[in-house]
């Protein structure tokens, strides 16, 4: 069983790594001992641990806590020949307010932007995910609590099955390279959403301000794949909660 390991077990990658586990022998990064014993996590482990051999790596880690020195410490323990799945963010085309695909010229710097071109000179096998806002399950757009003002504008959002749907299927079929955009191909209003999960969901709807034309193509990943979205429209993400 080839080894696979996961760096960034939460939201995202701890669904992600429970889907791979049968097929794959995984190793979690942990920095504190998880209250669970589903997964095979790794305690900080030393560089000799086999956690850093894994021919296959997914960085799934947030953007917060020196997140461009942590990469630089992955350049620095894993092998260049290690194949790299990098969860990045359609935030990297936040200087764009029309229709957007991989192929655009980024010129605005960004967290992600330097994180995407620090693996892109260690790592000669690396596959940029791009993802939109993570939404589904029990994140319900709309129903923050420190946030009551929004811009309008389509949304670009993804849901959670979809995007692990994605992600384990380029690793299954041995894709490793490339950028790709993982976005629901519907795009409707911010407030449509928002006023719809109001209604359903019980919350106060918040204020707009302003309004936005940015949407994220994703049609690379679907003609890549030949991928169905099980959720394409973020206006029915919640309709089986």
């Amino acid at each position: 069983m080839q080894a696979l390991s996961i760096i960034g077990c939460g939201w995202l990658g701890k669904p992600l790594a429970l889907r791979l586990k049968a097929s794959y022998k995984l190793h979690c990064y942990a920095r504190q001992a998880p209250s669970d014993d589903l997964l095979d996590y790794c305690l900080a482990p030393s560089t000799e641990h086999p956690f850093y051999k894994s021919p296959i790596l997914i960085i799934a880690i947030s953007t917060r806590d020196e997140y461009l020195s942590a990469l630089l410490q992955i350049t620095q323990a894993f092998s260049p020949d290690t194949t790299v799945y990098l969860m990045s963010s359609t935030s990297v085309y936040r200087e764009f307010d029309q229709e957007v695909d991989e192929t655009a010229t980024i010129t605005q710097k960004s967290v992600q932007k330097e994180a995407e071109e620090l693996l892109a000179k260690h790592f000669k096998k690396l596959v940029i995910l791009r993802l939109g806002g993570l939404m589904g399950k029990d994140r319900i757009a709309g129903k923050w609590k420190r946030v009551s003002t929004f811009e309008d504008g389509p949304v670009n959002y993804i849901h959670q099955d979809d995007a692990i749907k994605i992600i384990v299927q380029l690793i299954d079929r041995g894709i490793v390279r490339g950028v790709f955009n993982l976005v629901s191909p519907r795009h409707p209003l911010r407030s449509a959403v928002h006023q719809k999960n109001a209604r359903e969901f019980g919350f106060e709807l918040g204020q707009f301000e302003g309004i936005q034309h940015r949407i994220i193509n994703s049609d690379k990943i679907i003609s890549t794949l030949e991928y169905t979205f099980k959720h394409p429209d973020p206006l029915n993400f919640w309709t089986s909660l």
